[in-house]
């Protein structure tokens, strides 16, 4: 049994739902640490209408007198127009790409919602995405359960909790998962060798590290076999 894990982010890139496809759990991690400005609520798409090519699109939150917050508890700041730009920003960028119009209704309802908590916001448009990309892997939140270790101990946790004998990690863990820990637990640990695809974007040259709307919005029904390219494991 083959587990993975991140935190949920806003509109993720290709490398989030490569995790998902290799695994046959994955875990949502939201009762940890909320960090603003992080992929937690931000994430970028193509545009031709800045030098860079790219545009960020931030869900801006309540911070102000919260100090510590666990995801699963920030609230979104709803005094700032941010969802009906988010859409229209959308729109403007993606409305002549090839799927557009497959998918644009689920976004022009999403954006249309007034949403309090940030994780809800999230976790719909993950499980939405992990959808229309014909990813079978169950989701499971960590906030449903008593999780209280961190970093390679929380691993550990999630390991046990759900009968896996392997961890899949992104690139990112070899900063601070402590390897001969998971050993003396009888765990495998694997790290992601995710190479980004190239693939038709609307717009040239190509960049990557977008979110993967970006690709769906693209190549449609043939994102997951290019998202399965990458695998170099």
């Amino acid at each position: 049994m083959i587990i993975s894990a991140h935190q949920p982010e806003y509109l993720p890139y290709l490398g989030f739902f490569y995790k998902i496809a290799k695994a046959d759990k994955f875990i949502l991690v939201d009762h940890v640490q909320f960090y603003d400005g992080s992929f937690q609520n931000r994430n970028r798409i193509r545009t031709s209408s800045n030098s860079q090519g790219w545009l960020w699109l931030t869900v801006p939150v309540v911070t102000s007198g919260k100090g510590y917050q666990k995801i699963n508890e920030v609230e979104i700041d709803n005094s700032i127009p941010w969802a009906r730009q988010h859409w229209k920003t959308i729109y403007f960028n993606y409305k002549k790409t090839p799927f557009f119009d497959v998918y644009c209704d689920f976004f022009e309802k999403l954006y249309s919602q007034k949403w309090q908590k940030l994780s809800d916001l999230n976790e719909n448009i993950i499980c939405y995405l992990e959808e229309k990309l014909e990813i079978k892997t169950p989701i499971i939140k960590s906030s449903g359960f008593d999780f209280k270790g961190h970093k390679t101990d929380l691993i550990i946790e999630l390991c046990k909790k759900f009968k896996a004998d392997t961890y899949f990690s992104g690139v990112g863990g070899k900063l601070y998962i402590e390897e001969e820990k998971l050993k003396k637990n009888n765990l495998k640990l694997i790290f992601s060798e995710f190479e980004h695809p190239v693939y038709s974007q609307r717009f040239a040259p190509f960049l990557e590290n977008l979110s993967v709307i970006d690709l769906l919005f693209n190549c449609g029904p043939k994102s997951l076999e290019i998202i399965n390219s990458a695998d170099k494991v």
